[in-house]
């Protein structure tokens, strides 16, 4: 399959959190963590659970940071 987004970053489910309709699911990225919020239907369609290998695709059109 061919996607034109080109942030994709490879790693691992480390947990789901199951909210009302959505999930909150963290993966770790080379010993970062990322954190994505998609539906429970997402979640259960694609199968997700900790241990499982996954691809982040990121397409944004800002990213905002503040200084500590």
């Amino acid at each position: 399959m061919s996607l034109s987004i080109r942030n994709q970053i490879a790693g691992t489910v480390v947990g789901v959190a199951m909210g009302g309709a959505m999930a909150s699911v963290t993966v770790d990225v080379n010993g970062g963590g990322l954190t994505a919020a998609i539906t429970k239907d997402a979640v259960e369609t694609l199968g997700l659970a900790a241990g499982i290998p996954v691809v982040a695709l990121v397409k944004s059109t800002e990213v905002s940071l503040q200084a500590l």
